[in-house]
């Protein structure tokens, strides 16, 4: 029997604009000609790897190894021909008076590649995949004065902004 993990994420793949060469932007609406979004899953750890400079630090194999063998886990990489140009995180929360809601955990574009669409097209198939593993909403943190998120979110057609606070606890790293 097939694995309906796979299958939802295997739909996030879309066919490349045109054959061969590595040109980042397509002659129409600006947005990368070869790029494809390729959900990760257990064995795809080097992957993580290669994509490391996108990330806020870089990414442990253990971690990643325990972030992609989790089924309520998933990430996206963008990748315009070989290149790692971005990538989402989502997380699957289920809580008994709110069923199960996709955290947005984490988003980001290299430079080199901002500005194309590709953070809307992120948040677009995480928000699909959200919806196909009957999720009943998606939700983010992120400071109100992050103009870019802010921009690719709206973008991405969330509908509701709120003024929480997040309060954090920090532990020791090396214990995980």
């Amino acid at each position: 029997m097939s694995n309906p993990t796979r299958r939802a994420r295997a739909s996030c793949r879309r066919p490349s604009g045109r054959d061969g060469g590595s040109d980042a932007t397509a002659a129409h609406g600006g947005r990368p000609s070869q790029l494809v979004l390729r959900w990760l899953g257990p064995g795809d750890e080097p992957l993580v790897q290669r994509a490391g400079h996108l990330f806020d630090a870089p990414p442990r194999e253990a971690w990643a190894r325990r972030f992609l063998a989790d089924p309520g886990h998933h990430l996206c990489l963008a990748l315009v021909g070989d290149e790692p140009a971005g990538f989402v995180t989502g997380v699957e929360m289920t809580h008994p008076d709110k069923g199960t809601e996709m955290f947005l955990y984490e988003l980001g574009v290299d430079e080199a590649f901002r500005g194309l669409g590709i953070g809307v097209g992120l948040v677009r198939a995480v928000s699909t995949l959200a919806r196909e593993r009957g999720c009943t909403g998606m939700w983010v943190l992120t400071e109100r004065d992050n103009v870019a998120a802010m921009a690719t979110y709206r973008s991405a057609a969330a509908d509701e902004e709120s003024d929480h606070v997040m309060i954090t606890w920090r532990f020791d790293a090396s214990t995980g």
